[in-house]
């Protein structure tokens, strides 16, 4: 596939912000995705298209994340195994399904993992930093091994999930939660990219171009407070979606 140059036009701004927002506090894929849709591409280049372009700006993300000292190794090389192994069944999962069916299914899904990213209360402080302890690090491979088949599979949202799932279960601050998830996240994202680089779903010169753009959008939101990060995060994926559903209601081509 080759694409035309309004695809990259339509792509690319989205995708920066999303790389923003993702390094904030997850839910990146809720624009990156719907705008590779929105452009046109079937479900299953769409999905791994995304994921060219989200491999490498959670890569710079997690690179900061590291270099500040907010990844606590120990903790998460475990999680990084589990999570190797949930989104390499996840993207196989999806290579499975007919495209079709499956952007039916993103069409249900985008809207149901929106509402629970858009929530107000998932992006906010939440207790103190924990060190890496046997039920904590069990309890947070667990969480990565899950969610890491749903991101091989699908992916919006993963960041958040994540963070959810390391705040509340693991009983993580969120800064120590958010670290954990990008390295979480990169392990994820890589796996299911090389699942879908073999596959041939990958539209290459399209998710290089967006993958420079998320990375900036990745360096400038790691950059930035989470909290007040929240209040772009939401606006730019109710605009994003709200445009998706314009395009599946035909309102333009």
């Amino acid at each position: 596939m080759i694409p035309e140059l309004k695809t990259f036009l339509i792509v690319c701004p989205f995708v920066l912000l999303a790389g923003f927002v993702d390094a904030i506090g997850g839910g990146g894929g809720l624009i990156s995705l719907p705008a590779y849709l929105l452009a046109g591409l079937p479900a299953h280049n769409a999905i791994a298209t995304n994921k060219l372009s989200s491999t490498c700006g959670t890569a710079l993300a997690t690179a900061r994340f590291a270099g500040q000292g907010y990844i606590d190794w120990r903790m998460a090389l475990p999680c990084m195994g589990a999570a190797l192994v949930g989104a390499w069944c996840g993207a196989h999962l999806s290579l499975m399904m007919d495209s079709a069916v499956l952007m039916k299914v993103l069409y249900v899904v985008l809207p149901l993992t929106a509402v629970l990213v858009l929530r107000k209360d998932i992006l906010t402080e939440r207790g103190a930093p924990v060190q890496a302890a046997g039920r904590t690090t069990l309890i947070a491979a667990a969480a990565a091994l899950v969610i890491g088949v749903y991101d091989g599979f699908y992916g919006p949202g993963t960041g958040t999930f994540l963070i959810i799932a390391l705040s509340l279960l693991a009983k993580l601050d969120v800064r120590a939660a958010n670290g954990q998830c990008k390295a979480i996240n990169l392990t994820t994202n890589v796996t299911s990219l090389l699942v879908f680089l073999r596959s041939g779903q990958v539209v290459v010169a399209l998710g290089l171009a967006a993958a420079a753009c998320n990375m900036l959008g990745g360096w400038l939101g790691a950059g930035m407070a989470i909290r007040g990060g929240a209040k772009i995060t939401r606006p730019v994926i109710l605009l994003v979606l709200f445009l998706l559903a314009l395009k599946v209601l035909g309102v333009f081509g």
